[in-house]
């Protein structure tokens, strides 16, 4: 390829608060608020356990995002956690982290939520496992598309979805308070806990079940570099952001357990769509498919947005495959890197073809690198990184520290009680180390 120069094109700067914001849910909210309660109902034996458990863990996420808030406006660019792992420990972590990006963490869930997209389309229609897969490609394709020909056509179907997704989810817990009143509360019923597991590995994976849930809400500094204001912007958008997933969340668990309870929760494998047929029959069913279909694809979408925006990042410092390096003339998008994004995903879409096995180890790969983030929070600050007018951690180094000790004991529960998955995952995440080797040494 040949070398850059000043006329080169660069990435278009016009996303506002409103478009961080829609990132952040868009990404955050997919399948997880749909897939999880059922399996959480299982592990723990009442409502208020749960409903604790879940607040948290929103509570332990809202620490992440003032992290990231710092950080985003230290370094307002393009890359997100690569660029900020990449300042403070070098250019070897860096790699190995949009290697992990490429490889596992963002192209599973794009594959995973592909899935589980079709999944509720067959609410409607009945399909073969042929035809099921087939289309569970077209949507990466066709989100990928959307993409490829421009930011903003994308943030208009992110915003689309945020509205439908977070609508939907509003409009069943609002309007199922209202249809429950006089109906019997199922919040006070107690189970005694299905799990296997000790009290400790329990914990663990209730806990890794809610953090999966939440994870999506530190991609919005991904797209530092196309937003007209990204000190402005980076902050209020985690901060916005994150509150309104909280809160929708914790007002769905809730109305899930008061129509049905924990023995009902446990046997549905719809939670949301269960509920909403109780609440209001077929036709509550099938808004709330259209709403999950609209919620996976817009978490697809939220993603593409983003991390291949790290591939780019990557490249354009060497430290990738140079073919990477692009920006279509036309559409000033990182082309390439968004079609590297699809195609892995639709390979691990057709080798694993099942939501679980595709998100198996994701979270505990990501939770080991928020560790690593927020040590770089430690050493930018040191270093003086970004100047002045910078946002910062309030009851620093406390709230951050607390933030790291936190991860600590999530990765330590699931490393020692489920030894032999971990042990899996650190491998895949190890196999960039020669590439890693190479690169750097090449630049």
């Amino acid at each position: 390829m040949a070398e850059k120069n000043h006329s080169a094109p660069g990435l278009k700067r016009s996303l506002g608060l409103f478009e961080g914001i829609t990132i952040l849910i868009g990404i955050t909210i997919g399948a997880g608020i749909y897939s999880t309660p059922q399996v959480i109902a299982g592990y723990q034996e009442s409502f208020n356990d749960i409903l604790w458990l879940w607040v948290i863990v929103g509570v332990f996420v809202y620490l992440g995002g003032l992290i990231y808030a710092e950080l985003g406006t230290r370094l307002p660019n393009t890359g997100g956690e690569y660029l900020y792992l990449s300042r403070a420990f070098g250019p070897y972590v860096g790699f190995i982290f949009g290697w992990a990006q490429l490889f596992i963490i963002r192209t599973s869930p794009a594959a995973g939520l592909a899935i589980i997209t079709v999944d509720y389309f067959e609410h409607f229609v009945n399909l073969t496992p042929f035809t099921h897969t087939a289309l569970a490609i077209l949507v990466i394709l066709l989100l990928g598309t959307l993409n490829y020909v421009g930011i903003k056509q994308a943030s208009i179907y992110q915003n689309i979805s945020t509205i439908i997704k977070v609508g939907g989810l509003f409009l069943l817990v609002v309007a199922g308070l209202i249809m429950v009143q006089g109906q019997e509360n199922l919040l006070a019923e107690e189970l005694p806990s299905t799990s296997e597991l000790g009290p400790f590995a329990t914990f663990g994976a209730t806990m890794m079940l809610i953090v999966f849930s939440y994870l999506g809400w530190d991609r919005v500094g991904y797209s530092a570099g196309e937003m007209k204001d990204p000190k402005r912007t980076i902050p209020l958008s985690l901060f916005w952001g994150i509150a309104l997933v909280i809160l929708t969340y914790l007002l769905a668990i809730f109305l899930y357990h008061y129509v049905l309870g924990m023995e009902g929760v446990r046997e549905t494998k719809r939670v949301a769509s269960d509920t909403a047929t109780v609440l209001f029959g077929p036709v509550g069913a099938a808004i709330i498919a259209i709403s999950v279909m609209f919620s996976a694809s817009g978490s697809i979408n939220g993603t593409m947005m983003t991390a291949p925006r790290v591939y780019y990042a990557m490249a354009k410092d060497k430290l990738f495959f140079r073919w990477f390096d692009y920006v279509h003339p036309t559409f000033r998008t990182p082309s390439r890197a968004i079609i590297a994004h699809c195609v892995w995903a639709i390979v691990i879409l057709l080798v694993r073809q099942n939501f679980e096995n595709i998100v198996a180890g994701m979270t505990f790969a990501v939770l080991i690198f928020y560790l690593f983030t927020t040590l770089a929070l430690f050493k930018l600050r040191k270093q003086g990184v970004g100047g002045e007018g910078v946002y910062k951690v309030p009851l620093y180094p406390i709230l951050p520290i607390f933030y790291f000790v936190g991860l600590l004991l999530l990765v330590f529960i699931r490393g020692y009680y489920e030894w032999e998955k971990s042990l899996i995952d650190l491998a895949f995440i190890a196999t960039g180390i020669p590439f890693a080797w190479w690169f750097v040494s090449r630049r």
